[in-house]
């Protein structure tokens, strides 16, 4: 009953499409580190802080105080690794988890179906 609901409500459609722009993303990421190593002849990775403060200057600094105001731990231990990662893999990573969750039942095998 929640599959038919989800889907009637459009949501596996609304991941797929969320998951290829995401991976489409990572791709671009990929894309750009490759052309800055190049570049600079040596080998740059973008991390996602460095990808939060090109996009969202100031609230990238807010963020972090108005996490820690709530739970100190929560930025030591989840949200800091998440920042030091590659941006270019997390947005891949997201982008299959997303298309992975939105792919459609698949049929039973060994059932007979007459209509």
């Amino acid at each position: 009953m929640i599959r038919s609901i989800a889907s009637f409500l459009g949501l596996p459609f609304l991941s797929r499409a969320l998951g290829f722009l995401f991976l489409a993303a990572g791709f671009v990421q990929v894309v750009y580190d490759g052309a800055r190593s190049i570049a600079n002849n040596t080998l740059r990775i973008t991390t996602v802080s460095e990808l939060l403060f090109a996009l969202f200057k100031d609230k990238a600094s807010a963020l972090q105080v108005s996490i820690e105001g709530v739970a100190p731990w929560l930025w030591k231990v989840l949200v800091l690794p998440l920042t030091l990662a590659p941006a270019a893999a997390l947005a891949l990573l997201v982008g299959a988890a997303l298309l992975w969750l939105g792919q459609p039942s698949r049929e039973p095998i060994g059932f007979a179906m007459r209509t």
